[in-house]
């Protein structure tokens, strides 16, 4: 029995056109537990194909179990920053893709593991690496940022307001005792931060900050909008689903700056062809309705948005 629920899955089989390519190659960039992975190949032709990458191991042999009749589908173990190594793994070196999704974030079994430390909500060991075989953990930077950058990064990352004070109290904290578990942070930072927001555990933010931070998020996003075009064909879609601002600023930048002819061009008869628009904004920020928050609570925060690759 699979219960993670896909979040918007319906605008996300809509928004790739899928009816429209069914005998084409789709990429899931963040396979999960194969959620919209499986949605796809349900709409896919015998012919089509999906490839799907994880950078977390568990992922990658729940999906291979699983899926283990489904010819049509190959998994990578790759974070989705190696996007065209991944594909050339599955045997695509030339031919180009019909459309890519990237659901990013953490995902619901990495959330719902007490082992993976992803959760102030379970008591855990302090880990937070998507890959768990690669990497330091999440109690191994902790024990070792300064105090300095451990309040620039919660407050950037996690956009939390008391940073200072948390960052002091987790520095003040390990100079007696090494912070190895999850509920020992989240309690620590509950005594640092000196007002609630309602509903929302005083630890989000923070622990928010160092998830990112422990993954790269940020820069593997970057690393793979800057390759994602190249393996798009034309009318291809691009669909990314985001879950803070962090990231949603980064794809949002991304579609606009590559929907756009190079301003160095501006007012040109002739503007050479590398240099005019990539792709077009497909609608406008797609947001969950009111009926699948209350089914998913955790789809609250999710935005989507859609590019496509225009012809050379």
């Amino acid at each position: 029995m699979f219960t993670h629920q896909p979040v918007l899955l319906e605008e996300v089989l809509d928004a790739l056109s899928l009816d429209k390519h069914r005998d084409g190659v789709f990429v899931d960039a963040t396979f999960g537990r194969g959620g919209h992975s499986a949605a796809i190949l349900q709409r896919l032709s015998t012919q089509g194909k999906l490839i799907a990458l994880d950078r977390d191991p568990a992922a990658i042999t729940a999906g291979r179990k699983r899926f283990e009749q489904e010819s049509r589908l190959c998994l990578v173990h790759r974070a989705f920053a190696h996007l065209q190594a991944a594909l050339s793994d599955a045997g695509m070196t030339e031919r180009k893709v019909s459309g890519v999704l990237f659901d990013l974030g953490v995902s619901s079994p990495q959330l719902d593991d007490a082992e993976r430390g992803f959760s102030f909500m379970r008591d855990g060991p302090l880990d937070m690496r998507m890959d768990n075989s690669s990497g330091i953990s999440a109690a191994e930077w902790v024990a070792k940022i300064s105090e300095r950058d451990l309040q620039t990064i919660i407050s950037e990352y996690g956009e939390e307001r008391f940073a200072r004070r948390i960052a002091n109290a987790i520095v003040a904290y390990r100079r007696e005792h090494p912070i190895t578990s999850t509920t020992q942070l989240a309690e620590l930072i509950d005594h640092a931060v000196p007002t609630r927001e309602p509903g929302k555990h005083p630890a989000t933010r923070t622990f928010q900050a160092i998830r990112i931070v422990v993954n790269a998020e940020l820069e593997q996003i970057q690393q793979a909008m800057n390759q994602v075009i190249e393996v798009l064909a034309p009318g291809a879609r691009l669909c990314v689903i985001s879950f803070h601002s962090l990231e949603d600023q980064l794809v949002k930048h991304f579609m606009q700056m590559h929907s756009q002819d190079d301003r160095m061009y501006a007012g040109l008869p002739e503007i050479p062809a590398d240099k005019r628009a990539k792709l077009k904004r497909i609608g406008r920020a797609i947001h969950p309705t009111d009926a699948e928050v209350r089914r998913n609570p955790r789809a609250r925060s999710a935005i989507l948005r859609v590019a496509e690759k225009v012809a050379a």
